[in-house]
Formats: structure tokens, C-alpha cells, sequence
């Protein structure tokens, strides 16, 4: 009996350690696709951006990239390759900048 819940214990030990392994790689992929460039025609001054799409950028530090500073309410998000400048409230965009011209 002491032998069988000492390997349920390593099972589920492992199982748990596995998984977040998994998701700490997934987490990973997703950071490093966020830089690849993809072009949005969508994304233009004015367009709402999806929300999804704000969720997955990364807030940036204007001053690093040498990009405009935001307007009250606004901040810099790099989002496939991109830098966008939109309004957190609402998703307005105010500004697009590929990232590579951007340095």
C-alpha cells in the first residue's frame, strides 16, 4: 500500500512539473512569434484594434525606440513587428511604426 502511493505521489509530481514545462515553452513561442513582422492593413489611425491583438503586444518604452511620447491615455504596444500607439481605454489607434524602421 506504502509502495503504491509513493509512485501516485512521483505520478503526480511529474505530471505537474511536465505541464508547467509545457506552458513555460508555449509562453516562450508566443513571445518570440510577437516579434516576427506581419503586415496589418487594418491597422491605420483611427481603426480600432482587436483586443486580442492589444493582449498580445508588449508595452514598450517610447524613449528605448525612439518613438513619439504617447498622449495621456495612450501607450506604445509592439504587436507583430509592429509598434502601436493606441488609446488603452478604446483601442483607437493613433499611430503604426514597422518595428525595424522604428531603429
Amino acid at each position: 500500500m506504502n509502495k503504491i502511493r509513493k509512485a501516485l505521489a512521483l505520478s503526480i509530481v511529474a505530471a505537474t512539473l511536465s505541464g508547467g514545462a509545457a506552458f513555460a515553452q508555449d509562453h516562450h513561442d508566443d513571445h518570440h512569434d510577437n516579434h516576427a513582422y506581419v503586415q496589418h492593413k487594418e491597422w491605420r489611425k483611427g481603426a480600432r484594434m482587436n483586443h486580442d491583438d492589444w493582449n498580445r503586444g508588449e508595452r514598450v518604452d517610447y524613449r528605448q525606440y525612439h518613438l513619439s511620447a504617447p498622449r495621456p491615455g495612450y501607450e506604445w504596444r509592439q504587436v507583430d513587428g509592429n509598434y502601436v500607439m493606441a488609446a488603452i481605454a478604446t483601442g483607437v489607434i493613433a499611430s503604426v511604426i514597422v518595428a525595424s524602421a522604428a531603429h
